[in-house]
């Protein structure tokens, strides 16, 4: 195994925004709270960002959660840059199989909202079945593979060999 291994690195470039999907008043359970810090990301409407789901391409890493709110809704960092520690989880299509290093991932089975990542815990990324670069075999494959191109991170470390539950770093290869 190498002795030197790319390490986690985000919150370089962190932009204030507003996070949720909608009032924090009228429905408390809107609001984001410093559990949802190192959860992955994408834009949801005019400044917003909100957590991704299983096949989201990844847009952005929550670096801090503010404990008011602005503007009917929570206020928050997010980071488009860097590296990141993930929990590999196989495929995008079936959420098996091994990653190997290069290949481009997207958001895998989320940590819940309201729940704390961990050390053990830390986000989860699929290999991304729309490759940049491949052959798309569709013209929704191909919109796919654009998104995944313009949001592109990919495995750049393992701890083991890229299996399911294997820890990895992700980096941002087209830096925002």
């Amino acid at each position: 195994m190498a002795k030197f291994k790319l390490k986690e690195l985000v919150g370089s470039q962190p932009i204030t925004v507003r996070l949720g999907v909608g009032s924090v008043y009228s429905t408390p359970a809107n609001a984001y709270t410093d559990k949802e810090i190192g959860k992955f990301a994408k834009l949801s409407g005019d400044s917003a960002y909100v957590l991704c789901v299983v096949g989201d391409p990844i847009q952005a890493v929550i670096t801090a959660v503010e404990t008011y709110n602005a503007d009917d809704f929570s206020i928050g960092s997010v980071d488009a840059t860097g590296r990141k520690r993930v929990l590999l989880d196989g495929s995008e299509a079936a959420g098996t199989g091994s990653i190997a290093i290069g290949d481009y991932v997207v958001t895998g089975t989320p940590v819940a909202k309201d729940t704390a990542l961990t050390i053990l815990t830390p986000p989860k990324v699929r290999k991304a079945t729309n490759q940049p670069g491949a052959v798309p075999a569709d013209l929704t494959a191909a919109g796919k593979q654009a998104l995944n191109s313009i949001f592109a991170w990919r495995l750049v470390s393992f701890d083991s060999a890229g299996a399911v539950g294997d820890f990895g770093v992700i980096e941002r290869v087209n830096q925002a």
